[in-house]
């Protein structure tokens, strides 16, 4: 069952796939902010995963989050994804990524509880 409060946290070392002009968010080599986006979201998904059935799994709805500072190659980043409510299929997580004890950004999560089989049914 998924409960607020479950939380993961999902770590990635930046390199130059993960940056702004590797990805076309930017023309910089520093950490893409679809890149820090997709690292919350990796710990979103994870924080739940394990009280889901094999069939099951959730999938991204709407993210918001600032991005407050760059982050070069070489350094790490981890975000956090904490369950803040659930509703039915429908789980709302606060998220934060840091780089050291820099917060790089935070901000709100929505994911939603799927049948794998069923979703990909209406590709």
């Amino acid at each position: 069952m998924i409960e607020t409060g479950m939380k993961h946290t999902s770590e990635l070392v930046v390199d130059e796939n993960v940056t702004a002009k590797k990805i076309g968010s930017g023309d910089m080599e520093v950490l893409a902010t679809p890149a820090m986006m997709a690292l919350m979201e990796n710990a979103a998904m994870l924080a739940v995963a394990d009280v889901l059935p094999e069939s099951s799994t959730t999938v991204g709805g709407h993210i918001e989050s600032s991005h407050l500072r760059p982050t070069k190659i070489g350094e790490t980043v981890t975000a956090t994804a904490e369950v803040t409510k659930v509703d039915g299929r429908k789980i709302e997580y606060a998220v934060k990524a840091f780089c050291g004890e820099q917060l790089l950004g935070e901000g709100t999560h929505l994911r939603f509880v799927v049948d794998r089989e069923k979703f990909l049914s209406k590709l």
